[in-house]
């Protein structure tokens, strides 16, 4: 079931009853499309999610934690301006639309009460939050700014007059039920009931759709299955519905399709929305925020890799060296038959049991000259061989570091983006504009990830290669054990034990291949040593060690193991 007006209709009851009433408390805009307010109710803090995301747009209390940016945003600026410490008045829908208004009672500089209103609308890639001023309705700031010549129906800008978006010709399904019975006799097909429902009534996503008119065909009067239907949104019993093909889905309530093969229920809508949504919000919000990251190193991928093709061409030239000391030589001791003039002359090789050799000859130059000429490429090709080897090392490990940061980009969380461009910057990949005089700015690494193993035990994973080199080379004991995907980028696992049993060592070994390039691999070999034999070269980049002593274990990792021991 998507986040359709229906499923908006019992997230806005689920929210009334646990912030209206509340005051704001904090504000901030982690994400550039998502706002998040942190509203005292009841003696609890909720942090209420508004997201204008053009894939997840939603409402709901979330638990997931997020950075926040050290530069508050304009809109941000503005909700704090407005919004700091009102009360939350009103939480409301609008008709059964996918809009929800959230209106509050504020106090201005001048001490005077005033209505101010965040309005969120939920519609794709057109999705806005807009702050409203309820005395003229007068729009004070949006998450998104639109250009007029984008949209000609209204303005979306700063000063101009909120209007609501053009009413659709539909009926509101929560006041009015008259249409379904002629609905269902008409179209008796359960596939073109659902294509005319939607177009009947306000708010019905696909799949919210064929659901009615699934329940529509179980036995009973069809307007009770009408009513009935929807109340369950009034009383919703959240589920997460599993499928044969490993997708899944969420719905306000169990419902009625024969391609659901497992159902999860939550305690509320919010709770399942972030089990549902964690980790394909996350893989947006890490994109969006890493999107010039991921561009760099690409093109350094693509730029090293191509390098290291012409340095492998250039060394299978050095291993024709020998060919042209040969050619000199010859041409050296049979001068005497070299002409100049010639192009070419065949000569007998006293290396080769006097087999002829060709030798191709400049009629520019005389024979010495020519001789010359193959020994000079002899001596560029033999010097060149000591060079392309230091290269060929050099790139390779430009290649690997890279490699590792792609992969680290690919597993990240949108808090660790700021660390990883940080470590691009120290180590040259991005230039920093600075004022002259102006200091360096200093980012504080964050603690690496926290996991426990089955008996208890602490297991630390570093997400980035600041994260890793901290963890492994300034956090971790000597005696504790240190655990890396073979030959794989991946995170530095440090279990925090010097004599850890059997399964927290595979449990330990199943977190460094699940934080790994070889996530969705099986039987990942996964070296584990003590922290002791670690040693990180002089020189080397972050997150680079070199080890010795170790075992290796092979385990598949499982999303559900690694949020067992998070949990």
């Amino acid at each position: 079931m998507s986040f359709d007006g229906a499923f908006t209709h019992a997230m806005v009851s689920e929210l009334q009853s646990a912030l209206v009433g509340g005051r704001v408390a904090k504000i901030s805009q982690p994400y550039p499309n998502e706002v998040m307010l942190t509203v005292r109710n009841n003696s609890h803090n909720q942090s209420l999610l508004l997201s204008a995301h053009p894939t997840y747009a939603r409402v709901q209390i979330t638990t997931i934690p997020y950075a926040n940016p050290a530069t508050p945003s304009n809109f941000t600026m503005m909700l704090r301006k407005y919004l700091d410490g009102a009360i939350l008045v009103k939480l409301e829908q609008v008709a059964n639309d996918r809009i929800v208004q959230l209106t509050f009672s504020a106090r201005n500089e001048l001490g005077d009460q005033e209505s101010i209103a965040l309005i969120v609308e939920m519609m794709g890639r057109h999705s806005n939050v807009f702050l409203i001023d309820r005395g003229d309705n007068r729009i004070l700031d949006l998450i998104k700014h639109v250009n007029p010549d984008q949209n000609r129906v209204r303005s979306l800008l700063p000063g101009a007059t909120y209007i609501a978006p053009p009413a659709q010709d539909t009926v509101n399904p929560f006041v009015d039920h008259e249409a379904v019975t002629d609905l269902v006799a008409t179209y008796p097909a359960a596939p073109v009931l659902a294509k005319a429902l939607q177009e009947t009534y306000q708010g019905l996503a696909s799949d919210t759709a064929h659901a009615l008119a699934n329940a529509l065909h179980e036995p009973g009067q069809v307007t009770d299955l009408f009513d009935a239907f929807f109340d369950h949104f009034n009383h919703p019993i959240p589920t997460l519905n599993q499928f044969a093909s490993n997708k899944t889905s969420f719905s306000a309530f169990p419902i009625i399709n024969d391609a659901i093969t497992g159902m999860q229920n939550f305690e509320s809508l919010s709770i399942l929305l972030d089990f549902f949504y964690q980790d394909r919000a996350e893989r947006e919000r890490v994109n969006e925020q890493a999107g010039n990251l991921i561009h760099i190193v690409r093109n350094e991928l693509k730029k090293n890799r191509s390098k290291f093709k012409k340095l492998q061409q250039t060394m299978a030239e050095t291993e024709h060296a020998d060919e042209f000391r040969i050619k000199g030589e010859l041409l050296t001791t049979y001068l005497y038959q070299v002409k100049r003039g010639m192009t070419s002359i065949s000569l007998p090789n006293f290396y080769d049991n006097d087999t002829p050799m060709t030798i191709t000859l400049s009629n520019q130059i005389g024979p010495s000259q020519n001789a010359q000429k193959y020994f000079n490429r002899y001596q560029k090709l033999k010097n060149a061989v000591a060079f392309v080897t230091e290269q060929l090392a050099k790139t390779q490990e430009e290649i690997d570091y890279l490699s590792n940061i792609q992969a680290q980009i690919e597993l990240a969380s949108p808090k660790d983006i700021n660390e990883i461009r940080l470590e691009l910057q120290q180590q040259g990949y991005i230039r920093v504009h600075q004022k002259r005089g102006a200091k360096k700015p200093r980012l504080q690494i964050s603690q690496p990830e926290q996991f426990h193993s089955t008996d208890g035990t602490l297991i630390s994973v570093g997400k980035n290669n600041l994260q890793n080199d901290k963890l492994t080379l300034h956090t971790a004991k000597k005696t504790d054990l240190w655990f890396h995907v073979k030959n794989i980028p991946g995170s530095h696992v440090i279990v925090h034990s010097d004599n850890p049993t059997e399964q927290t060592i595979e449990e330990a070994a199943s977190l460094a291949a699940y934080f790994s390039k070889a996530r969705d691999s099986a039987s990942v070999p996964v070296d584990y040593v003590n922290v002791k034999r670690i040693h990180k070269p002089n020189g080397a980049k972050p997150g680079f060690v070199i080890y010795e002593g170790q075992h290796t274990a092979y385990v598949t990792p499982t999303t559900d193991l690694v949020k067992r021991l998070q949990g």
